[in-house]
């Protein structure tokens, strides 16, 4: 119930863009919260942005006027749109969904930032 499976991550060099995508497999009760995480090497879980369902959102200060989150309910999809890339950003992006029965991760995607 309520598999997440992430697409869109992969190898950009420093300014460029990546666009993220999150499907669930089916509907999940109550949803709450959809959102983002990423895990850098060695590193803590980190948040990177969420949307709750009155559509507050929420960034990291480190990703704020560069990624935007997006949904579509009705497709049971999560948006990251991520701009001006910057090596720091290189991680595991993980797709967050948060329903009434708890919560509901994704396998993750790596996203690369290299010259």
């Amino acid at each position: 119930q309520g598999q997440l499976v992430e697409s869109g991550g992969g190898l950009v060099q420093p300014g460029e863009s990546l666009r993220l995508s999150c499907q669930a497999s089916t509907s999940i009760p109550g949803m709450k919260v959809m959102g983002w995480y990423r895990q850098a090497r060695g590193k803590e879980r980190e948040l990177v942005a969420t949307i709750t369902g009155l559509s507050d959102i929420n960034y990291a200060d480190s990703v704020k006027g560069r990624f935007t989150i997006s949904r579509d309910i009705r497709k049971k999809m999560v948006y990251l749109q991520m701009n001006n890339l910057i090596t720091e950003d290189t991680a595991v992006y993980y797709c967050l969904m948060r329903g009434a029965w708890g919560d509901y991760w994704g396998q993750g995607t790596q996203v690369t930032v290299s010259s």
